[in-house]
């Protein structure tokens, strides 16, 4: 058995293993109640998935130029999909979308609070 074929092997791996992750997040979308509980099916699984999705590719592809663009990728997407969740949940929050009595610690609201302007004169 050469290095190659376990490489090929430990990518098909990966692909299988990040494609069901990406599965599960999106039926977790679909199937979790609230704003804040899709968030995290959207989030956590996908770029779990996604991760090990390119992992796969850059073990099966082994070259240089694919596996530069690959780490760029997983690159964006560990920057943008917390930040971008973080604010889908704080409009979420700001819009009353969020169920407070599931909330088992609830510190915006104090921050929230004390950030708008006191309405007497």
């Amino acid at each position: 058995m050469s290095w190659l074929s376990v490489l090929d092997g430990a990518g098909a791996v990966c692909l299988l293993l990040g494609a069901f992750l990406c599965l599960a997040g999106a039926i977790g979308l679909v199937r979790f109640p609230d704003t804040l509980s899709r968030l995290h099916a959207a989030t956590k699984p996908q770029t779990l998935g996604l991760i090990l999705i390119l992992a796969g590719l850059a073990l099966s592809l082994r070259t240089w130029a694919a596996v530069t663009t690959l780490v760029l990728l997983a690159a964006t997407q560990f920057l943008t999909s917390p930040v971008s969740a973080h604010l889908v949940g704080r409009a979420a929050y700001r819009n009353r979308c969020v169920d407070a009595d599931t909330l088992e610690v609830d510190e915006l609201s104090d921050a929230l609070d004390r950030s708008r302007p006191d309405p007497t004169p």
